[in-house]
């Protein structure tokens, strides 16, 4: 994934049920993140060139993270998203990253369903918590 394929992604990731946007998502915001985490990140295309499916992958060195992963509704259950997987998997392999993390919405079943399929694991004992970053004056 490069900056140039953002305006496809984020309209691919807006249409994508499960996915929530917000200002992380803004275009300065994931290019700083694909600088942050050269190469992890993946867009897969068809034989005409388009985008059928987008992944952000990265890590703080000790776990990966995936974000965002989505593929066109006419191309689901096709591998797309096992490739983008793979290319996430490799990379962080490569980094010696040996875990990797999603978060999912709670009502989110059809990612849930998803990723249960391809052998990720559910973890009830772990809670996320949250806060907003602003400067204080």
């Amino acid at each position: 994934m490069v900056a140039d394929d953002y305006p496809t992604v984020i309209e691919l990731w807006r249409r994508t049920d499960g996915i929530g946007l917000n200002e992380s998502d803004s275009l300065d915001a994931i290019v700083a993140y694909l600088e942050r985490n050269p190469g992890m990140s993946a867009v897969c295309q068809s034989d005409t060139g388009e985008i059928v499916g987008a992944v952000l992958c990265g890590h703080d060195g000790r776990r990966g993270y995936l974000h965002h992963l989505a593929v066109v509704p006419g191309l689901r259950r096709r591998g797309v998203a096992n490739r983008l997987l793979t290319w996430c998997f490799d990379r962080l392999h490569d980094a010696a990253i040996p875990k990797c993390n999603v978060f999912l919405f709670n009502d989110n079943h059809d990612g849930a369903s998803f990723w249960q399929h391809v052998g990720w694991q559910h973890r009830s004992d772990l809670v996320v918590v949250q806060k907003t970053i602003r400067r204080e004056r």
